[in-house]
């Protein structure tokens, strides 16, 4: 996760492949729904007009559901305008991020000594409840913050599950999910706690709570660990959010190294039901890019 899903679409390089057409129809509104829960956002279809006419050409080219990390962001007039949109074409709303960090700053220290940036997460979980009702949404992303030199790794461990349990409880009433995201320290994100879907799966265990679990980016645990299929497999039951990206560039399937037709088939075979979040720019820019983009989700949607 970045701050800026638009500044991450802005900078995509051309790709060398070629481009995969079929499926890719330019506007029209006959497209098949794709089977699985492939979410674009805000910036995915830029050549089409502002957010809701992106809305709008997402469902007609199939896709079922959206993400949006930077809805809090957005004044409460455009959030209700998204939701009606996104109820219009009876999609699913996807994650949104509850509690920014500060990355320039590299905080907060969830597991520091000093409680008072705990405390500032679990107000941002609450204020997000509203935010989440607005949207329709039923999850939320959250990041475990950065690692503290100054306190031994097994006592930030204990920490950011008691926060985290905290969170849970405030969230849980609601029916909301607080899915955490683990985050590469190779290439993007340098000093954050939460680095593995491993990791995710120890802290969510010592949680134990149905309302926190793992946001799962195949992009982030590719380069921070691989071997995506047996981590999912071993992590499953505390896995509720995906998001795809490949690598290396952070773009849409088929221009990296991760076999995201056998992720696909994988998924299938677990009936997993949720939401799959395109969390990754487009390899060419433009309406060209955009085609390609609708075309490589349609080729591993088999």
């Amino acid at each position: 996760m970045r701050v800026s899903r638009r500044t991450l679409l802005a900078a995509g390089a051309a790709s060398a492949l070629a481009p995969v057409v079929a499926g890719a129809q330019n506007g029209g509104s006959n497209a098949a729904r794709f089977s699985l829960g492939f979410a674009p956002h805000e910036g995915s279809f830029a050549s089409r007009g502002g957010l809701i006419e992106q809305i709008a050409f997402a469902a007609d080219q199939g896709f079922t559901a959206w993400e949006d990390n930077e809805a809090p962001s957005r004044p409460v007039a455009e959030q209700k305008r998204m939701a009606k949109a996104l109820r219009d074409r009876s999609m699913t709303m996807g994650v949104f991020v509850a509690s920014m960090p500060k990355w320039a700053q590299s905080r907060p220290l969830l597991g520091a000594n000093d409680g008072a940036e705990r405390e500032a997460f679990l107000a941002d979980v609450r204020s997000s409840i509203e935010i989440a009702k607005r949207l329709d949404a039923k999850w939320m992303t959250v990041v475990t913050g950065f690692m503290d030199p100054k306190v031994p790794v097994d006592i930030q461990t204990a920490r950011v599950i008691d926060v985290m349990r905290r969170a849970g409880d405030i969230v849980a009433p609601h029916g909301i999910t607080m899915v955490m995201e683990p985050l590469n320290t190779r290439t993007n994100h340098p000093g954050v706690y939460m680095q593995s879907i491993a990791q995710g799966f120890a802290v969510a265990r010592g949680v134990n709570s149905s309302a926190v679990k793992i946001l799962a980016d195949l992009y982030h645990e590719q380069i921070q660990s691989g071997n995506l299929i047996p981590a999912l497999e071993m992590c499953w039951s505390e896995i509720g959010y995906i998001q795809f990206g490949d690598n290396p560039g952070r773009n849409e399937p088929g221009t990296g190294e991760i076999n995201y037709s056998n992720i696909v088939k994988w998924l299938r075979s677990r009936h997993y039901p949720g939401v799959i979040g395109m969390e990754h720019g487009n390899s060419i820019e433009g309406r060209a890019g955009e085609d390609r983009l609708i075309a490589a989700y349609r080729q591993i949607d088999q």
